[in-house]
């Protein structure tokens, strides 16, 4: 290899992580802009205060099921197509979206572009760590999606600074990011893995495969499970803040867009953190499992804060942030554990899955909150994704430093 082409392909691959990090950024800005603007946007079309929780939660859900499903729908295409196609389409899909969001007046239209919008999210992230860990050496690629944890997780402070402009005009401002960005990925490459499998002619993208071998299956479920806690902090604790403040006897006014924004930026440094934890020890599971007792332990304290100030609440939400700053390092696990015919398919399903499991942990919730109310039944459902996860983290082979270039068999 020549000093030029050497030179060439670190250019390709500095792009290429700026590139996947700014997705990631947008990515989360217009996942998390419908509960920053929630009470106000909902309030705007005529939802009564009484309806706002209810309400809020089934479109915030409708757009969770759009991600499960295009999950699968990106995931199977990124392997069948290719990353970048993938990339081009979901960004395509969302920011149409979000400019239509901006228009909505009624609940039933805001449930579909939410749905629409999470359809077009879910193949974001996931081809962009693919993409990442497939271009970067197998040393050096926990580096890449560390920065794409640090820069994309930001996102989430653009939506909630410019949320405080108006709802609508932060939908139309995601809509034009998304066409931002769709012009910056016109200079990214595909995947060297990719190509070399579409040239033997290997079948691709085959979503069954995860099905129909106990082995292959069972390390797809643990993959999810791990992820799990992250979002029930994220889309319970710190989401529902209103309600989570009565229950606290909280003596402040409690704002779930300040909290996300401290909970975001936190996470972005928990995921540098992360990063260089495996790095340091060569071991993903390592840093895992200390972030995951770590974020047990932030959850406690939290749900422990009676008399919570709103000072007190951001500090909280920055603490419970950084602890599940893991999000990019258990997709990076979840995308080494499989080969590259279904590696797209993988690190975007498995993502979204956890995403949408709040649906699920949403009812669970909802269930143990009419029996032992919000504080109890935040320590119990919090006990049981951790115990999960950590027993799931367990099934899974350590994937530092592994050599990414081979395929699934049927």
């Amino acid at each position: 290899m020549t000093a030029d082409t050497s030179a060439k392909i670190t250019r390709n691959a500095v792009l290429l992580v700026l590139v996947a990090s700014l997705g990631y950024f947008v990515d989360i800005y217009d996942l998390l802009i419908f509960l920053i603007v929630r009470r106000k946007s909902l309030a705007d079309i005529g939802v009564k205060p009484a309806d706002v929780l209810s309400v809020g939660t089934d479109i915030f859900n409708w757009q969770m099921f759009g991600l499960l499903l295009g999950g699968i729908l990106w995931g199977v295409l990124g392997d069948k197509l290719g990353r970048l196609k993938v990339l081009f389409g979901s960004i395509i899909l969302y920011s149409v979206s979000n400019f239509a969001n901006g228009f909505v007046h009624d609940i039933n239209t805001y449930a579909i572009v939410r749905f629409i919008a999470g359809l077009g999210l879910a193949g974001e992230l996931g081809a962009g760590i693919t993409l990442v860990s497939e271009t970067l050496s197998k040393e050096k690629r926990g580096y890449g999606t560390m920065i794409v944890a640090a820069i994309g997780l930001l996102g989430v402070v653009a939506a909630n600074w410019i949320s405080k402009f108006g709802w609508r005009e932060a939908y139309f401002i995601g809509g034009g990011l998304g066409v931002v960005l769709l012009f910056l990925r016109i200079g990214t490459f595909e995947s060297g893995m990719f190509k070399n499998i579409k040239q033997a002619g290997v079948s691709k993208g085959n979503f069954l495969m995860l099905f129909n071998n106990w082995g292959r299956f069972k390390k797809y479920l643990c993959c999810i499970l791990i992820g799990a806690p992250l979002w029930y902090v994220v889309g319970i604790l710190i989401s529902l803040q209103p309600e989570f403040g009565v229950a606290l006897h909280a003596t402040g006014k409690l704002n779930a867009g300040d909290g996300l924004q401290y909970a975001y930026i936190c996470i972005a440094i928990g995921g540098i953190v992360a990063g260089l934890l495996s790095q340091f020890f060569k071991s993903r599971k390592l840093a895992m499992v200390i972030f995951l007792l770590l974020s047990a332990a932030s959850v406690v304290l939290y749900l422990q804060s009676t008399g919570l100030t709103s000072q007190q609440f951001l500090w909280l939400c920055a603490f419970m942030g950084f602890a599940v700053g893991y999000w990019t390092t258990f997709i990076t696990i979840a995308a080494e554990q499989f080969g590259t015919n279904i590696r797209s398919t993988v690190a975007t399903t498995v993502p979204n899955f956890v995403r949408g499991s709040l649906i699920l942990i949403t009812i669970g919730f909802k269930s143990l909150v009419s029996h032992y109310g919000m504080v109890n039944s935040g320590y119990i459902m919090m006990a049981i994704l951790t115990v999960l996860a950590l027993l799931s983290l367990s099934q899974l082979k350590e994937t530092f430093g592994k050599d990414l270039n081979y395929v699934e068999v049927s």
